[in-house]
C-alpha cells in the first residue's frame, strides 16, 4: 500500500464512520503545483477519542490540540480534529483551542496554499480563502490579517521565506509588509527552532533565495548577523571576478553537492572570517585576508552553539571552515602530510565545499581534481581512514624508550615514513625502531 492510498484509506474511514475528514496542507498543495507528496496530515471532525475508537494503536500526541497518531496500513498520519485557537502567547503557542468545523480551522492556519482540504474520495477542494487562486498566480499569501498571523507565531516569518524561495513564489505586498515590520520578533523564538528552519532552507537548491530574502525583510540581522556582516567585504579581483564576500559566497551556497546539513553550513560559514581579518596592502593595495580560516572556524563555532547543534556537528563543520584553504598547499606537501589530510575524517565534506568554492569564484578545479586523483589511488579502506600503523606504544618501550611526548614524536615520525611508502611492513618499521633506539643510546 503506498503512502497515499493508506492516507485515503485512513480518510475513507473516518467518512464510513460519519465523520467529515480531508487531506490537508503540503499534501495537498504539492499535488496541485505537480510536485511529489511527501507526507500526508488529516484534518478531521471527529475528536480525538472518537479517532482512537476507530484506529487500534493510536497515540495522543498532542492531545490539547487534538492531534492524533494513527496507524493505517504500514503507514502512520497525524490526524487532528478542527479547532478554533484562542490568543497566542509567546508569539508561539495558543493559550486555549476549542474544537470547531472545518472552517474554523482554516483561519487558524498560515498561509492561504496551506490551508486547502482535500476530500479524496469525492475529489473535491474547499478552499476559504483563495488558496487556488494564490498558488496558480505563485503567490504566497497569509490567511487573514498578515500582522495578526505572525504575532500569533513568529516562526511563520521563517516559513514564509522558506515558502518563497522553494517554490520561487513573490510574496503578498501586506504580507511581505508585515513580515518587515515583524522581524524582530523572531527573537521570541527559540534557537533550535531556528536552527530547524535554517537546514530546511539550506539543503534546498533556492538556499540562497531565502538568504537574501531574509536579509531584505530584516531577519537577516537577527538570525545570522556575521552573514549580513559580509556585504561590501571587498575581494582581489584576481581570484574572485563575481564580486564581495557576501556574492561569493551566495554563489559558493548554490554550487555545493550534495547539500547535507554540514556541506551547506560548511560553504555558508567557509569565509566568514574575512570582515574581520581584511587587510588592504597601502602600497600595492591589494587585499588579504590572513588566517582568515583559523577566525572563521572560531566564529563558525559560536553561530552553531548559539543555534544549539550538537558538539559533533559543531567539531566537523569547524573543521571545514578551518581546512578549506588547505587545498592550495596540497601540490608541495609530502605524502604522508598529504595522506594525513586526505583522511580526515570530513574529507568528503571538504571536497564538496572546496569544488563550490572554486565554481562560485574562478571556476578553476585543479587543486580539487588532484586530491580526488590522489584519493583514487589509494586502496579504498585508506579512503576515509589512516592505515593501522605497523608499530605502537608497546613496540617503542619494548625497543627501550621512556613514555612521554617524545615517544609520541617517534610515532608520528614511523607513520609518516609509513605513509611516504619508505616503511611497508612491520618488520622493516621494527628495525628502523631498533636503529633509532641504538643511535638514541
Amino acid at each position: 500500500m503506498t503512502l497515499r492510498s493508506a492516507a485515503i484509506g485512513a480518510v475513507e474511514r473516518l467518512q464510513r464512520a460519519g465523520h467529515e475528514a480531508y487531506l490537508v496542507g503540503g499534501c495537498v498543495r504539492d499535488r496541485l503545483l505537480g510536485l511529489p507528496e511527501k507526507d500526508y496530515d488529516i484534518a478531521t471532525g471527529a475528536r480525538p477519542e472518537q479517532v482512537a475508537a476507530l484506529f487500534d494503536g493510536t497515540k495522543f500526541v498532542g492531545a490539547r490540540f487534538g492531534v492524533s497518531l494513527i496507524t493505517f496500513g504500514d503507514h502512520q498520519f497525524e490526524v487532528a480534529t478542527f479547532r478554533r485557537d484562542g490568543i497566542y502567547v509567546n508569539h508561539r503557542h495558543p493559550e486555549s483551542v476549542d474544537f470547531g468545523t472545518v472552517e474554523d480551522d482554516s483561519t487558524r492556519r498560515d498561509f492561504t496554499m496551506n490551508a486547502l482540504f482535500e476530500d479524496p474520495i469525492s475529489g473535491t477542494i474547499r478552499d476559504f480563502h483563495g488558496g487556488r487562486e494564490d498558488l496558480a498566480r505563485r503567490v504566497l499569501r497569509c490567511v487573514g490579517d498578515p500582522t495578526v498571523r505572525f504575532r500569533e507565531d513568529a516562526l511563520r516569518l521563517m516559513r514564509a521565506v522558506r515558502f518563497a524561495a522553494r517554490f520561487g513564489f513573490t510574496i503578498d505586498a501586506t504580507t511581505w509588509q508585515a513580515m518587515c515590520d515583524l522581524a524582530p520578533t523572531i527573537q521570541y523564538i527559540s534557537p533550535e527552532r531556528h536552527r530547524v528552519e535554517l537546514n530546511a532552507m539550506l539543503v534546498h537548491p533556492s538556499a540562497s533565495r531565502a538568504i537574501r530574502l531574509m536579509e531584505d525583510c530584516g531577519l537577516l540581522e537577527f538570525l545570522l548577523p556575521e552573514i549580513r556582516a559580509l556585504h561590501g567585504v571587498e575581494q582581489g579581483t584576481q581570484f574572485h571576478p563575481e564580486g564581495d564576500v557576501f556574492v561569493h559566497t551566495m554563489l559558493v551556497l548554490d554550487h555545493v553537492e550534495p547539500r547535507t546539513v554540514e556541506t551547506v553550513w560548511g560553504a555558508l560559514l567557509h569565509d566568514v572570517g574575512k570582515p574581520a581579518t581584511f587587510a588592504r596592502d597601502p602600497e600595492t593595495r591589494r587585499i588579504s585576508f590572513i588566517d582568515h580560516q583559523r577566525i572563521g572556524a572560531a566564529m563558525a563555532d559560536v553561530i552553531l552553539e548559539r543555534l544549539r547543534f550538537s558538539n559533533e556537528e559543531r567539531e566537523r563543520i569547524s573543521a571545514i571552515v578551518a581546512r578549506h584553504m588547505t587545498f592550495m598547499e596540497c601540490r608541495n606537501m609530502k605524502q604522508s602530510t598529504l595522506r594525513r589530510f586526505l583522511s580526515g575524517p570530513t574529507i568528503e565534506s571538504d571536497l564538496a565545499v572546496h569544488r563550490a568554492d572554486c565554481l562560485g569564484s574562478s571556476g578553476q578545479l585543479d587543486y580539487w581534481d588532484f586530491c580526488r586523483e590522489a584519493l583514487a589511488r589509494l586502496p579504498a579502506e585508506q579512503q576515509v581512514m589512516l592505515p593501522k600503523p605497523l608499530i605502537d606504544g608497546r613496540d617503542a618501550i619494548a625497543a627501550g624508550f621512556q613514555p612521554g611526548p617524545a615517544l609520541g614524536q617517534l610515532l608520528r615520525e614511523a607513520m609518516d615514513l609509513q605513509l611516504d611508502g619508505q616503511l611497508n611492513t612491520r618488520e622493516e618499521a621494527l628495525s628502523w625502531l631498533a636503529g633509532r633506539a641504538t643511535s638514541a643510546g
